[in-house]
């Protein structure tokens, strides 16, 4: 492991951001060194987020130099980009344990840290959060400073926006920096641009500058073209215009690798009042090669050899995941059918778009972190006769519920949703569980939802919901399934038709989607009835209700919230037909899960073979 090397010896003398306040200016260059091979060899042991942190490792160690955190409030956006922060706020020794279960968070987590102000897992949020919390000092009278750090990607989203608006309006006493790190450092990024934004980060501008504006308001001419002239400069200089209209006062873009800069513009806009945003420039995957070249390949990675950057202990070749069976089958429909629309929301790997855009490139749209512009671009294809399919992952999907609602089920308008992700993530933990989705889409009039419990049938609903005229989710989890073949042929299921899987005595299990397997493995044990439900929505009543008649116990099973989930529609079912049987939901439990093995946490739910028994037979002796 990292700490036992000699070589950070400087890095291991620092455990808070109050001794590292302590150094000289010069020494931090040699900290960012230590800190960024420490990182890198930390992330090959144990996986995880590399590229953005690898990019961040300056940012991080002059933001808490020339803040006083935690009393300051530093917000940082999606959470990638905080394993630095991590390392200087406490939990360097903490790093072997990242994302494992009941270790570290691979995200700020405030349960974690008093310097994790605020928890995020989804993108686009700091500023937002940033506007609360300096808009709740102002109130109380407190004198603390509040910075949220977003990158350029999670700008796409509309949320990031909304946010500047209302904070550029209200005033708010902040700084956003805004990490760009997608462009090159061009010839901007050079001595005159450190110049000018040092100048016009320094006290004497900020003055001359306001002092002018007071004198030149009571000329209303003169102050007209002097506001022109203004824009018009920094239309040149920098790419600030925009920012500015919406309240900010807008420095940059700077090196953002370049400590002595970074801490001489945090310095000057720190005793600056008001809104502010700072645009650095940083590379993704900085000090180590492989991961400059491509930063993608390198967001999240398992352990690796830090030399060479290649992956050790490759997994042995297995069952097709869903991700990729739904990459076969879209590019397998699209061949079929012209109409196939492809959308994502920043998530061409992750989904598996990839094949399908160099493929069909004129048919792929990613419409950046917009999941609500993805879902009703989606029903704007729909209406024009397209056949729109958006591959989206659960957690994500959550941010367009109002979209789904009231742009594609109201109008009843024929968009599939790919929904990846569902159920329990393993490492990424409760931010990016799809725990929900079976009880919020259940509720919606007009639609189809499938669960498979294996890759072909998989592949079989995306093709039903694609033939369906309507709103249709197939939702699956990650990883594989069961190792089935895969059929070329591609056929429509019966709509709403279960499948009896096994035939037993006293006891039925339905279950649903990727609880197949343990379901069976259970039943084995308890000679049990098995059925496959398939359908969530429409369920098919006609097996609830013949099972309901022979069998003394029902027990539904699903990866979801047992609440309103596939579960209680069967309950509704039986209710209504005035069945009461003995009843029993499984799923997961009224609790946020937290992240570890995908498989120690399906068991600390009873969500295995073993805890399925064990809650029947407890059941049966109450």
């Amino acid at each position: 492991m990292p700490e036992s090397s000699d070589k950070y010896a400087f890095l291991k003398t620092i455990n808070s951001p109050a001794e590292l306040r302590q150094l000289d200016k010069k020494q931090l260059p040699e900290l960012a060194d230590q800190l960024r091979d420490y990182l890198l060899h930390s992330v090959a042991n144990t996986g995880g987020h590399l590229s953005a942190g690898l990019g961040t490792v300056e940012l991080t160690i002059a933001l808490h130099y020339v803040y006083n955190t935690p009393d300051d409030r530093l917000i940082w956006d999606v959470g990638h980009q905080t394993y630095p922060h991590k390392m200087l706020t406490g939990r360097r020794e903490a790093m072997a344990t990242m994302r494992q279960h009941q270790g570290l968070s691979g995200f700020p987590k405030r349960s974690e840290s008093e310097y994790d102000c605020f928890g995020v897992g989804h993108s686009s949020t700091s500023i937002s959060a940033a506007a609360g919390m300096s808009i709740a000092s102002a109130l109380k009278g407190e004198k603390r400073k509040t910075v949220a750090v977003i990158g350029d990607g999670a700008m796409t989203a509309g949320m990031a926006f909304e946010a500047l608006n209302h904070a550029g309006d209200s005033k708010a006493d902040m700084l956003v920096v805004l990490n760009d790190n997608e462009m090159s450092i061009s010839p901007n990024v050079g001595a005159l641009s450190k110049h000018l934004a040092k100048l016009l980060s320094g006290r004497f501008y900020s003055s001359m500058r306001e002092s002018s504006k007071k004198v030149m308001q009571v000329m209303p001419p003169v102050w007209e073209f002097a506001k022109r002239a203004e824009e018009h400069m920094k239309g040149m200089v920098v790419p600030g215009t925009l920012f500015e209209e919406l309240g900010f006062q807008y420095f940059g873009p700077i090196d953002g690798h370049d400590i002595p800069t970074l801490i001489t513009m945090l310095n000057n806009m720190k005793k600056m009042d008001g809104p502010k945003l700072l645009h650095i420039v940083t590379q993704k995957g900085k000090g180590f090669p492989p991961a400059e070249q491509d930063p993608g390949k390198f967001h999240g990675v398992t352990a690796f050899d830090p030399a060479t950057g290649t992956k050790l202990n490759p997994s042995p070749a297995s069952a097709k995941t869903y991700t990729q069976i739904f990459s076969d089958w879209l590019c397998d429909m699209a061949a079929q059918d012209n109409r196939l629309i492809g959308i994502t929301p920043a998530m061409l790997e992750g989904s598996g778009l990839v094949e399908f855009a160099k493929q069909y490139p004129e048919r792929y749209i990613d419409v950046g972190i917009a999941e609500q512009h993805a879902v009703t671009l989606a029903a704007g294809l729909a209406c024009e006769g397209m056949k729109p399919v958006v591959a989206i992952y659960s957690t994500f999907l959550q941010r367009a519920y109002d979209q789904l609602i009231h742009d594609v089920a109201i109008q009843n308008l024929d968009v599939l949703f790919a929904i990846d992700r569902g159920g329990l993530v393993g490492a990424d933990g409760a931010t990016h569980a799809g725990s929900f989705d079976l009880s919020f889409m259940r509720c919606i009039p007009n639609m189809l939802i499938m669960a498979p419990s294996d890759g072909n049938q998989c592949r079989q609903m995306l093709y039903t919901g694609f033939l369906h005229k309507g709103p249709a989710a197939v939702r699956y989890p990650r990883g594989a399934g069961p190792d089935t073949d895969i059929e070329a042929k591609l056929q429509a299921l019966e709509i709403g038709k279960a499948e009896l899987r096994r035939a037993g005595k006293e006891i039925a299990i339905l279950a649903f989607g990727s609880m197949l397997a343990p379901a069976i493995e259970a039943a084995e044990a308890l000679n049990a009835t098995v059925v496959d439900m398939r359908f969530i929505k429409p369920l098919d009543e006609n097996m609830v209700l013949e099972m309901a008649s022979s069998h003394e116990l029902i027990v539904t099973i699903e990866e979801n919230a047992t609440q309103g989930g596939a579960g209680s529609a069967v309950n509704e079912c039986l209710l209504a037909h005035k069945l009461t049987p003995r009843m029993m939901n499984l799923g997961l439990p009224d609790q946020f899960i937290d992240h570890g093995d995908t498989a120690i946490l399906l068991a600390e739910c009873g969500l295995n073979k073993a805890g399925i028994i064990h809650s029947i037979e407890s059941h049966y002796r109450d």
